[in-house]
């Protein structure tokens, strides 16, 4: 039960750095959408969700005002690094999955529109099974796409598997080679890019496959 907003997650951060409660409170704010809110394992929602930041104040740096400080963009990099980091090993960690799904939608329409797309993907049953099956099913993508609502305009639609074309500019890339796309599915860690053409939105989703073993854990589960 991984999905934005209401997921099976607690997640805390501790800093020594001498900061307010409305400071970390907005950095927080500002870097969960690209990576606790970024995650999806099965589409469904728990009522344990929870993410905070707390600072000791044992570091007595200089008195920071608002998140525009130019002081705050190191520690700001590395909380979004620390952020992500746990994000995707929530994703990686899925039950019974065996591999983390990058999913990159870029030159959508907007970035709201990006994420529809993405997550379309990352939720897709029928997706996250032939990649946890090793298999190219590139139509399924296509499906997902289509079924966001989203605007595609299928001539200028790109996708790759890794660095593997597949589509492009909505036909079948000359160069495409299945068995090489394959082989890269093998890895425990799988990217899939769209890119859409038709604006400046962009959004990455992270999910896992879907498994035999998640269908055993959730069937045999009991309360």
């Amino acid at each position: 039960m991984i999905a934005p907003n209401m997921a099976t997650m607690l997640a805390f951060f501790f800093t020594d750095a001498d900061l307010s409660n409305s400071i970390l409170k907005a950095l927080l704010k500002k870097n969960v959408d690209s990576t606790f809110n970024a995650i999806t394992v099965d589409s469904d929602t728990s009522t344990s969700d929870m993410c905070c930041i707390f600072s000791t104040g044992k570091i007595k740096n200089s008195k920071i005002e608002n998140i525009s400080d130019p002081k705050l963009i190191n520690f700001e990099k590395k909380l979004n690094s620390a952020m992500l980091s746990l994000a995707k090993q929530i994703a990686k960690d899925g039950e019974g999955a065996n591999k983390l799904i990058q999913i990159n939608v870029t030159k959508a329409q907007n970035n709201m529109s990006a994420k529809k797309i993405a997550f379309s993907i990352a939720n897709s049953p029928l997706i996250k099974t032939a990649l946890g099956a090793e298999d190219a099913n590139w139509g399924r993508i296509l499906m997902a796409i289509g079924k966001s609502g989203e605007k595609v305009v299928t001539k200028k639609l790109n996708i790759k598997i890794g660095e593997f074309k597949i589509i492009e500019n909505g036909e079948i890339d000359p160069s495409y080679n299945e068995k090489l796309v394959e082989e890269y599915m093998q890895w425990d860690s799988i990217e899939v890019h769209i890119e859409m053409n038709v604006g400046e939105g962009n959004f990455t989703a992270y999910t896992c496959d879907l498994t035999k073993k998640y269908v055993e854990i959730n069937s045999d589960y009991r309360t």
